[in-house]
């Protein structure tokens, strides 16, 4: 019997409007076992406390346990353990479920099947994990679309508590449109309940899927193609009296409109819209801008004073601007504000804690991180938050060097030609170019 899950998108691609069957076979020993291979093994690990190299030492036996198991459905998977995350740019701290290795492996494999089932569905404006898809993809076509199209107001809309609101029946009924295996719906809805773990304390889950499941981000994105995609395709495009255009990337959409009476049409339904399914719109991060061609003239005739309003998506922070040398509209984009400060922080605060480290692997340390950074945040025009950021990188090492018993007396002249000279911080570097014009 062939279980290549390729297999599965094949048949999609093929037979569009038929329902999927017989998908619990795809979960294999062979498949089980590259799943186990895949997985990241330096991640943290579940409740039951077992490791990537503790289940190595037995795989196959393992492997084949874990395959009866499912056979005969008596597979349960363990509650995740609940740990709690800084949230970039807050004070606050995001959930985040940690599922035990078996779990993973099972997650990993049904993930892919679902991805070869649903992938072929999703619209193309839905970037957020998914294969041959990220974050730039999704910015630069949000800021293409504002810069060639007619698009005067967004409505920059956020979901309250997205991952731990989703409704388990809606969240079937959705898979349920193109799946008709009981057995893999029931493994699914199985993860769906099996709970979490906080402070020793077990928590049913009633609704919501955890962060940090691998099987989280595909279950999100069939929710929100059902919710929110469709909608906007189906709905929202054909009954407004202007140009729309949208972008989705996870839980975090932007949608543009031509005429404000559209946006403010738009923005009232999304609110019934989510409360159908369960959710809720974050009403105090969710609000209609003006933004766009004509965005700054408009507010010079009405006598408005002040810059134009920003919004922020994915970490960058969208203002309107001109370019260069032939001063045309443009939209340009910034690292955001809040995201930048939290991260000055963090790296303050992570140099003072390896300061007894040796120079030469603090700044070969340094500059990982750096080229993380650069690698998304290097996007045409954001030059000077590059530097502002290596900058502070180099202020704080100097004090941080400084308090170190014996460098006391290390002057700035010193550091930065002698240290800095023999181990040199790397520079900002624009990794991402957002048009192909090069007149800016």
């Amino acid at each position: 019997m062939n279980n290549n899950i390729s297999n599965i998108g094949t048949f999609v691609s093929e037979h569009p409007e038929k329902k999927v069957q017989n998908l619990a076979r795809y979960l294999s020993e062979d498949n089980l076992k590259r799943a186990f291979f895949k997985l990241n093994k330096r991640k943290a690990i579940g409740i039951d406390g077992v490791t990537a190299n503790d289940y190595m030492r037995d795989l196959d036996a393992n492997i084949h346990n874990l395959y009866e198991r499912l056979v005969h459905m008596t597979y349960k998977p363990l509650p995740s353990r609940r740990v709690y995350i800084p949230k970039p740019g807050s004070n606050k701290k995001r959930p985040l479920g940690i599922p035990c290795l078996e779990d993973k492996i099972v997650q990993h494999v049904m993930a892919e099947i679902l991805n070869e089932i649903y992938e072929q569905m999703f619209i193309n404006e839905s970037y957020g994990f998914r294969p041959k898809r990220n974050c730039h993809q999704a910015v630069t076509y949000l800021r293409n679309m504002i810069v060639t199209r007619k698009v005067n107001y967004i409505v920059d809309a956020d979901i309250k508590g997205f991952f731990d609101n989703i409704d388990h029946e809606w969240m079937i009924k959705f898979l349920e449109y193109r799946i008709d295996d009981r057995r893999f719906i029931e493994l699914i809805n199985r993860f769906l309940k099996s709970g979490i773990i906080e402070n020793e304390m077990y928590y049913e889950t009633d609704k919501g899927t955890p962060q940090g499941g691998i099987i989280s981000p595909i279950l999100a994105n069939i929710y929100l193609h059902f919710v929110q995609d469709l909608w906007v395709e189906k709905i929202v495009k054909p009954k407004s009296r202007g140009e729309v255009y949208y972008v989705r990337y996870a839980d975090d959409s932007q949608i543009c409109f031509q005429y404000k009476d559209d946006a403010e049409r738009y923005y009232y339904s999304l609110i019934f819209r989510l409360n159908k399914f369960g959710l809720e719109v974050a009403e105090n991060k969710t609000r209609i801008i003006a933004f766009g061609r004509f965005t700054k003239s408009d507010m010079e005739k009405r006598g408005i004073k002040g810059k134009p309003n920003t919004f922020s998506f994915l970490g960058f922070t969208f203002y309107l601007s001109q370019t260069k040398f032939t001063h045309k509209f443009t939209v340009k984009l910034k690292t955001d504000g809040k995201k930048l400060s939290a991260k000055m922080r963090k790296a303050s605060v992570w140099l003072k804690h390896i300061r007894h480290h040796k120079v030469k692997e603090i700044i070969c340390t340094i500059n990982r991180s750096l080229r993380g950074h650069y690698q998304y945040y290097g996007v045409s025009d954001n030059y000077k938050c590059l530097y502002r950021f290596r900058w502070h990188i180099i202020r704080m090492l100097f004090k941080v060097l400084r308090s170190r018993g014996n460098r006391r007396r290390l002057t700035w002249d010193t550091y930065l030609n002698k240290i800095l000279k023999e181990n040199p911080i790397v520079n900002p570097r624009i990794y991402i170019k957002l048009y192909s014009d090069t007149a800016y």
